[in-house]
């Protein structure tokens, strides 16, 4: 790939209300945090938007969070949609274990790593709020969705995210995070 080419990436990030999702994007894109945010983007009355959301996407993280087991139980109702609404069948999806910074702790680590083992997911636990994790989540992400071929090329346009070659060799961020599959 030419270094000068930007692509843009559908990236879509799932989930139960209140796991973090917004937090875990607020964190990669902006670096900032807030405690008290509150988000309605996946309410009930939202959900006649799902076809829409999932078409074209190359990528998903899928967010539970440990401290809440609903959360976990949850997830293959969530990816049950992903097979229903999605149009790839290459999509990469990452499984993110959210809120580590908590000692309430209700899913062991193990855990998500064999869901995520048994869906060929990406794996990685990761906290919004102390940062662990959050960086390596999406440019591990978008390295395997670079390194699918298919997926990307027919949407090179000129905007987009391009990953450096520190990132590219996928060293440094993780800071032993990461479960790569």
């Amino acid at each position: 790939m030419d270094d000068d080419v930007l692509t843009t990436l559908k990236i879509l990030i799932i989930g139960e209300s209140g796991v973090g999702k917004s937090s875990l994007l607020l964190r990669f894109t902006d670096d900032t945090f807030d405690p008290e945010l509150a988000d309605t983007a996946g309410q009930e009355r939202f959900r006649t938007l799902t076809p829409s959301y999932y078409r074209g996407a190359q990528g998903v993280i899928l967010v539970y969070d440990v401290t809440k087991r609903d959360s976990f139980s949850k997830l293959e109702n969530w990816l049950n949609e992903l097979e229903t609404y999605c149009t790839r069948n290459d999509l990469v999806k990452m499984l993110v274990g959210n809120k580590i910074d908590k000692d309430n702790r209700e899913v062991d680590r193990n855990e998500g790593l064999k869901f995520a083992r048994k869906h060929s997911m990406l794996f990685i636990e990761a906290s919004a709020k102390t940062r662990d994790g959050v960086q390596c989540a999406f440019e591990e992400l978008v390295e395997k969705i670079l390194q699918t071929p298919g997926l990307w090329e027919s949407s090179l346009q000129g905007q987009g995210v391009q990953l450096s070659d520190q990132q590219q060799s996928g060293q440094g961020a993780c800071g032993g995070y990461c479960s790569l599959l």
